[in-house]
């Protein structure tokens, strides 16, 4: 009996790899019943996935209504929408060559980093209010001290003059943009999915669902992950990043 207590234990607090949850889901359209009205959005998660997530990396539920309505207007004030989208390009190259270095879907790390430039807050990416201690997260992609830890970076118990050049790093807009990539990269490893295959959300449910579960861990809001599948399909996301070297390609949505 005791045995078979540690067994039942073991089946409800073992995190289950979102991979697995994935193959499962998809393994449903194989079925003779199965219907397209049936599909399952991406960016909607079983409770058996929030509470995985939720154990395994800390995510929380979504943003409040009115944040959210708030977020809804931002994005419809022209004059900033430009000039995230001016920084966005002079951020093109790194964007390229980090998606490809990680194996990176380069529209997710344009969308993360569309929808952070976009809502980030006035004066934050200022050295002395980034050195003062009021904002905890920094640069174009709005990362962290601790995710520098999670890479390995920094120890776990850093010092004063190593937090502080960590601050330093994380507002150099190349370098945020490179941890951005080590993260996603990390959090792929992490849920168990194929390291060296570039997601793509329209070729595959799956792919769709591992990109909304990424996003989902690298924000911690359940309302972010839709937001940036949208972006991903933004034609002038996709011209800004495809026009120079090729038209703009739906695979990579």
């Amino acid at each position: 009996m005791a045995f078979a207590s540690v067994g039942l234990a073991r089946f409800l607090f073992t995190p289950v790899p979102i991979g697995r949850i994935i193959d499962a889901q998809i393994a449903n359209e194989g079925n003779p019943g199965f219907t397209v009205p049936e599909r399952a959005n991406p960016t909607d998660f079983s409770a058996e996935e929030l509470q995985n997530l939720q154990r395994r990396f800390g995510v929380h539920g979504p943003q409040t209504p009115i944040a959210q309505l708030f977020t809804h207007g931002v994005d419809q004030f022209e004059p900033l929408r430009a000039r995230t989208l001016t920084q966005l390009a002079e951020l093109k190259p790194v964007i390229l060559r980090e998606s490809a270095a990680h194996h990176l879907n380069p529209m997710l790390l344009t969308g993360i980093l569309y929808d952070e430039i976009q809502h980030s807050k006035p004066g934050e990416g200022l050295p002395f209010v980034a050195h003062s201690g009021l904002v905890s997260t920094h640069g174009p992609a709005q990362l962290g001290i601790s995710e520098l830890i999670h890479q390995g970076l920094l120890p776990n118990q850093p010092t004063d003059e190593e937090i502080a050049a960590a601050r330093n790093l994380l507002l150099d807009p190349e370098q945020n943009v490179s941890l951005l990539a080590g993260k996603l990269h990390r959090l792929k490893r992490a849920l168990d999915l194929p390291e060296t295959r570039m997601l793509s959300a329209s070729a595959s449910y799956r792919d769709a669902k591992a990109i909304a579960t990424l996003a989902y861990l690298h924000n911690g809001k359940l309302d972010y992950p839709a937001r940036i599948l949208r972006y991903m399909q933004d034609p002038a996301l996709h011209a800004l990043i495809y026009s120079s070297t090729r038209k703009p390609n739906p695979h990579f949505v």
